[in-house]
């Protein structure tokens, strides 16, 4: 059994990258991805730890924010990666906004669900676990998804 200090370090940035896609916030997604630990900690305890369960205490948080005030738009302007040169940096954070973008035209939960599926290692049973919809439906709505995006992506994002 892992303790919780490790399951933080395994799960974090992958929680982080979740809300993220699923906010469009950067601080934001900090503060739910602490939040969400702490509500697990404090629901929970030191016992054993599921990361379905982590994302949906991560969900029904960032849920709760969306209920208390009006989401503001996504934030495709601070995209930054350190590593690449100047015009690289120009070329993937317009590719970044796009498919931002292209994520934000999607249905609510059809988002929910490519966030999950690229942000994590959870299975369709699990990500089902978490969006309360059948594994069969999470398949059938990923592929939708996917396909959307590509079209959206393909066309410019429009």
């Amino acid at each position: 059994m892992i303790d919780f200090d490790q399951f933080y370090k395994e799960n974090k940035d992958q929680l982080y990258a979740y809300l993220l896609r699923m906010t469009g916030d950067r601080q934001l997604a900090l503060d739910l991805v602490q939040e969400s630990f702490a509500r697990y900690l404090g629901r929970y305890g030191r016992r054993d730890y599921k990361k379905a369960l982590l994302y949906t205490i991560g969900r029904n948080a960032a849920l709760d924010v969306f209920r208390r005030q009006s989401a503001t738009g996504l934030d495709t302007e601070n995209y930054r990666d350190s590593r690449a040169d100047p015009e690289q940096q120009v070329i993937d954070q317009e590719k970044f906004k796009q498919t931002i973008s292209a994520i934000a035209k999607l249905a609510p939960l059809d988002r929910e669900m490519i966030s999950l599926v690229t942000t994590t290692d959870l299975t369709y049973q699990e990500i089902g676990h978490v969006l309360k919809i059948s594994e069969a439906n999470v398949k059938v709505r990923i592929h939708r998804a996917r396909t959307k995006l590509r079209a959206m992506l393909a066309s410019g994002g429009e």
